[in-house]
């Protein structure tokens, strides 16, 4: 019995001449040559050799349902052995490797090929996400197997009409793709799109969803992202109920839905969870956030270059006072503080987290003190540098996050160098952008633009769920009936 290449001088690994694309064990040896980490074993008394990774099976699975049975067995009977469901017979020697590199025990017996799925990588457990934290509600969050991300979509969607379909991703990387709809719920124009696309992927390899998205992306060149994220299986299977399609990439921790629009990243789980009205208020206060964000700095750039006028008289004192020692224009300094915020913010978030909390508390406060006393910058800007940066930790999406922070330099630039011409007309470019966006097709600022007004009790505010009666039109849900209340 040999338990690796090296193990079976007899056996030569030598390049096979078949051509015909019939696997065999010399073909496949050939193929993993060099690749020490691949175990061959051979069974002389029933005539068969296993092929496998010993690093991506179960053992104790592959003992059970594979090696015990062999053993066991007489040559004569090896064949009715072989024919039982867990062992599917192969023809091809391409999908022959794949298997075995996806985690299946390859079986040569006489000249037939076999492959049975014993694959038990060790896994992260499920825990808590630590990007998208909720108060109320489940706190589970998916894993980097796609198995796992399945069962737990799975567990809430008790339907048989949940349809996964797997594609493949990346020539080298060879990663698993699955996109989940429900039948007669998603719109099937959304999914052939999707599919198209992922399809149509020539790349070596994909290892994460969002590296996924940016292949599939309708503006691949825009700063905003087009397809929503999420780690939390219970966001995820809302979006299924309500008629989207859902992909997940094998070994990434994150599932996409689509067709989204710009307001679905100001949402989230805890909406729901709570009384409407406190929902309602969470969620107005993040869209009063966003705007915060894109233009108090600017606001306070623009203002103290060029509109004097529009100070009250009582502030106008103490911003003089703040600022006549800071030997900088206000464009300067704001860029300055904004940069030093941000620099704090990537520190504390990669540095280990008991370490990366103190950076950012420490840091902010002792850099902000010392700024303002060596004259360097005013009290009235730290006061709206902070309120900025407090206003984007609000939005529930990090990555819509990251793109509203990046947007708030420019909008800086354009106040410092226009006055408010220049914050007006970037606010307005960004707003024009938005509107050419789209997602899978579908308008990115539904419902605003096309006008529709009735799915604003569900974007804008979080209405009682006796009134969430309908699908939100962007879906274009053959089954717009998703809720009906009895009296």
């Amino acid at each position: 019995m040999c338990f690796s290449i090296m193990d079976c001088p007899d056996v030569p690994v030598a390049e096979s001449n078949d051509h015909s694309g019939k696997p065999s064990l010399l073909h496949t040896l050939h193929e993993f040559d060099d690749c020490v980490d691949l175990t061959h074993r051979s069974y002389p008394e029933t005539k068969m050799d296993l092929v496998y990774f010993s690093h991506l099976v179960d053992h104790e699975k592959l003992h059970r349902e594979v090696i015990e049975p062999l053993l066991q067995a007489r040559t004569e009977e090896a064949s009715p052995l072989l024919g039982q469901s867990p062992f599917s017979s192969v023809t091809d020697a391409k999908d022959l490797i794949t298997g075995i590199l996806s985690g299946s025990v390859a079986i040569f017996y006489k000249n037939d090929a076999f492959l049975i799925d014993v694959f038990g990588l060790q896994a992260r457990t499920v825990t808590e996400s630590e990007t998208e934290s909720v108060i109320t509600g489940p706190h589970d969050a998916f894993t980097e197997q796609a198995g796992i991300n399945l069962a737990l979509i799975r567990q809430r969607i008790k339907s048989s009409h949940l349809k996964v379909i797997k594609l493949t991703v990346g020539e080298i990387t060879k990663t698993d793709v699955y996109l989940l709809y429900i039948k007669d719920i998603a719109n099937m124009d959304y999914l052939n799109e999707a599919k198209r696309r992922i399809s149509n992927i020539e790349i070596d390899a994909v290892f994460d969803t969002h590296m996924l998205l940016q292949l599939i992306d309708d503006s691949p060149y825009s700063i905003f992202p087009q397809f929503h994220t999420s780690e939390r299986p219970e966001a995820i299977a809302s979006n299924l109920v309500a008629g989207r399609i859902v992909g997940l990439v094998d070994g990434s921790p994150s599932a996409f839905s689509a067709p989204t629009s710009f307001f679905e990243y100001f949402s989230s789980s805890d909406d729901y969870n709570q009384r409407w009205l406190l929902g309602t208020a969470s969620r107005l206060l993040r869209f009063l956030a966003l705007i915060i964000t894109l233009s108090f700095t600017s606001l306070y750039v623009s203002v103290t270059t060029y509109h004097y006028e529009m100070i009250p008289e009582n502030l106008l004192l103490t911003l003089t006072e703040s600022r006549y020692k800071v030997p900088f224009p206000p464009l300067i300094e704001a860029l300055f503080m904004e940069a030093t915020i941000e620099l704090l913010r990537e520190a504390g978030a990669r540095l280990p987290s008991k370490i990366g909390q103190t950076i950012g508390i420490v840091g902010g406060i002792v850099i902000g003190q010392a700024a303002v006393q060596a004259g360097l910058t005013s009290n009235i800007l730290i006061i709206s540098v902070a309120s900025s940066a407090i206003a984007s930790f609000v939005t529930p999406a990090y990555v819509m996050s990251n793109s509203i922070r990046l947007l708030r330099f420019g909008l800086i630039i354009g106040a410092g160098l226009l006055g408010n011409f220049g914050l007006v007309a970037g606010l307005a470019a960004i707003v024009i952008h938005l509107s050419g966006l789209t997602s899978l097709g579908s308008s990115y600022l539904t419902p605003v633009a096309p006008f529709k007004p009735k799915d604003w009790k569900d974007v804008f505010i979080v209405a009682p769920f006796s009134f969430l009666t309908e699908r939100p039109t962007q879906s274009k849900s053959p089954n717009k009936v998703r809720n009906k209340m009895r009296k």
